[in-house]
């Protein structure tokens, strides 16, 4: 899908820079809702990771393991709702919130990114739930999903959701997939590549993820968009209107 045909169809504040796991910080634990709370605040678009739990629910948080961001070793998908909710907690003392909360917080107040987790090799099982969940949503200009694992993608092809395949430096493989989707949302390190530059002249492209102000002077000219953390949110955006 060429750039502007893209940009045209998801809500202009994604290109003001996304809040990456939400805009957390010594506070507000990542991917929690009071990380949420707080890009709201600043009316800034989030991001964030979903994962399929061993009962069929949707729960936002980045790693399969609770361990880094709750203290408690734990697998997910190995986890039911209800022991995540009983037994878990986030270092900053919230819930470890379901898709579904995020969607009651937010009220599609600012857009948001999410990430599809496939674990192992759940990549149908999850895009089936997420395709119930995501009913929800009211407009999808308001939502771009994205995943390193184009499998979980292609199943939205006819929704109307702008998708994004994530490319890291240390898989590239990835990239042989970009034409199956309508953008790339690209690991830094891979903008020296010469077949990269040549896609982001004409594709909607993010950059992942810029965490100080040195990154973000450097790639926000290149890019459609970033997501970033640790960074003042008016500097983003300042950054990117240049």
């Amino acid at each position: 899908m060429k750039k502007e045909v893209a940009i045209s169809k998801i809500n202009p504040l994604f290109l003001k820079g996304i809040a990456h796991r939400g805009l957390h910080n010594e506070n507000f634990t990542e991917n929690g809702l009071k990380a949420f709370q707080n890009a709201i605040d600043h009316h800034v678009a989030i991001e964030f990771d979903v994962h399929l739990t061993k009962d069929n629910e949707l729960i936002v948080c980045h790693d399969e393991d609770l361990k880094r961001t709750t203290g408690k070793e734990g697998i997910i998908e190995d986890l039911t709702l209800k022991e995540i909710k009983d037994n878990y907690r986030l270092l900053d003392g919230g819930e470890v919130p379901t898709l579904k909360e995020v969607f009651d917080l937010n009220h599609e107040q600012v857009p948001m990114v999410i990430e599809l987790k496939v674990f192992r090799k759940n990549y149908k099982a999850l895009a089936k739930r997420c395709k119930e969940e995501f009913k929800l949503i009211k407009d999808k200009r308001n939502v771009l999903l994205i995943s390193f694992d184009p499998r979980s993608l292609w199943p939205f092809k006819h929704d109307g959701f702008i998708r994004s395949l994530l490319v890291a430096k240390s898989d590239e493989y990835t990239w042989f997939f970009r034409r199956t989707v309508e953008s790339v949302d690209l690991d830094y390190l891979l903008f020296s590549e010469k077949r990269v530059q040549r896609y982001i002249k004409k594709h909607f492209t993010n950059i992942w993820t810029i965490d100080d102000l040195e990154k973000l002077k450097k790639y926000a000219p290149l890019v459609d968009t970033v997501t970033y953390q640790y960074i003042d949110p008016k500097v983003v955006e300042k950054e990117l209107s240049k």
